[in-house]
């Protein structure tokens, strides 16, 4: 986790989208343990109680389980989950603001394919 944290959000809801990104790049994965409250709140000089906060709204998710004594660990389908709602919250916010940039600047949606993939392919060879 990235310890710089924006002015920009509550810190709880920062660490709670770090876990989430780590479980969608696959980082922690179905049945992994989340790091304790008490690790994360020393390594990055927070309150505690601001790391519970973050790891509880996870919970209220259902993408983390409490597991008494153990600690906190990621649940069955948390990814598959995080992705399908992503993909959605995409397609409804993201891409209709692309869409109209590509009107507004007139570009053909071929046209950005075939550029988007040969930058693509350039970008993979480079060793």
């Amino acid at each position: 986790m990235d310890p710089k944290w924006s002015e920009d959000l509550p810190i709880y809801r920062q660490l709670r989208d770090r876990v989430v990104e780590m479980i969608l790049e696959d980082v922690l994965g179905d049945g992994d343990a989340l790091p304790s409250v008490r690790n994360v709140a020393a390594e990055y000089r927070l309150n505690p109680l601001t790391v519970l906060k973050g790891y509880q709204e996870l919970v209220d998710e259902g993408l983390v389980e409490k597991k008494r004594g153990r600690g906190m660990f990621v649940t069955d389908g948390a990814r598959k989950r995080l992705l399908k709602d992503e993909r959605r919250r995409f397609v409804e916010k993201e891409w209709p603001k692309v869409l109209e940039s590509i009107d507004r600047l007139g570009l053909d949606a071929a046209e950005l394919l075939s550029s988007s993939k040969e930058s693509g392919e350039e970008g993979s060879n480079d060793d």
